[in-house]
């Protein structure tokens, strides 16, 4: 009887292995934690963190599982609350999506140095367990600014932007002097909203950039309020964040997006190994961090095509959108005959704008 017995238990535990499937316990997955700015549906900027966020749980197959939270203000108390609330649920990866998270996450990683604390768009990072990270979004903008400069019937362009600062500078810029690339007579006006989130606020702006003459609109803030706004007005836009196409079939052209998972993917994986090391990642088109939505059909096949030459040669590394003489608005150079802006000048502490840019709040 005994050995009866032996024998059932023993089958029991080959079918319990088999019906599990080789699944890991709770104690050997790896958890991740999310903080938000924004709604994890919002169309745009966050839901763009979020969608990547679903990539890497599906990358790994059962051995991370990821958690989020949404609507988180840039407040240091509100960043450190959310980010023990994740990590009391288990998380010891934590990752911020906005640059007002940064300073919050700098400190909990020095009180907590055995988990990781992952930023976008900060400066900060140390040697061991905070990194920042960024991409190269200088390239997909220059890249819509020219299917904008080859498009537009105005010759005037409107961008939707949050804040006067670098970041949101660097791009204004290289999509001006992509337009400027194929059409010298563009104008580019851009209106401030001093924030990143507010859909009513970015449909205002793009109104009153459509009342001014501009026939396209292009935009750096979080949502589709833009996009709407130029779809009313019977107008072009291109977006931000996510593509688009088929919510605005008749007007959107492209939009600049990201894809966070291949940030996400690579460095939670080193974490895993044991063989992260902080980086301050800067990821480009080659790397496929950054890129352009597909075009839709409203789109010309001689802007397609002139589009997928300079992108070819920015990946191949050929060709730097910020290269060669860069005038500023006060007559002054940002770049030089015969020279490529490395990261450093790209990126300083305040930047001014192109020559063929005006700009309100």
């Amino acid at each position: 009887m005994k050995k009866i017995i032996a024998l059932l238990l023993a089958l029991m535990m080959v079918f319990g292995f088999t019906a599990c499937g080789g699944s890991k316990t709770d104690d050997q997955v790896t958890k991740v934690g999310f903080i938000y700015i924004g709604s994890a549906t919002d169309g745009g900027f966050t839901q763009a963190h979020d969608e990547a966020r679903q990539k890497v749980e599906a990358h790994f197959d059962g051995a991370v599982k990821t958690y989020f939270l949404e609507n988180v203000k840039e407040d240091k108390e509100a960043v450190k609350t959310a980010a023990k609330n994740l990590m009391d649920q288990g998380c010891t990866i934590i990752i911020g999506n906005s640059f007002g998270f940064m300073d919050a996450l700098d400190e909990l990683a020095t009180e907590y140095p055995d988990v990781y604390f992952l930023h976008f768009s900060g400066y900060k990072a140390n040697d061991t367990n905070f990194d920042n990270f960024f991409g190269a979004m200088e390239q997909p903008r220059y890249l819509s600014g020219i299917a904008a400069g080859m498009m537009t019937k105005t010759d005037k362009l409107g961008y939707v932007a949050a804040y006067p600062y670098t970041e949101v500078n660097i791009g204004i810029n290289a999509f001006t002097l992509g337009a400027q690339s194929v059409n010298p007579d563009v104008e580019v006006k851009v209106v401030y909203i001093n924030t990143w989130y507010d859909p009513a606020k970015e449909n205002e702006a793009a109104k009153a950039l459509l009342a001014q003459g501009c026939d396209i609109i292009a935009q750096h803030c979080d949502t589709t309020g833009p996009l709407l706004a130029a779809q009313e007005a019977g107008k072009l836009s291109i977006g931000y964040n996510s593509d688009k196409g088929k919510d605005f079939p008749d007007t959107f052209i492209t939009a600049p997006i990201w894809h966070h998972e291949a940030y996400y993917i690579p460095t939670i994986q080193a974490i895993m190994d044991g063989t992260f090391k902080p980086s301050s990642y800067y990821g480009t088109m080659a790397d496929g961090y950054v890129d352009l939505a597909p075009f839709t059909a409203i789109v010309p096949q001689a802007v397609q095509d002139k589009v997928a030459e300079v992108k070819a040669s920015i990946i191949s590394g050929d060709f730097a959108p910020l290269s060669g003489r860069i005038e500023f608005n006060d007559g002054t150079l940002w770049c030089k005959e015969g020279q490529t802006l490395t990261r450093a000048e790209i990126w300083p502490s305040e930047l001014k704008l192109v020559k063929g840019v005006s700009a309100s709040e």
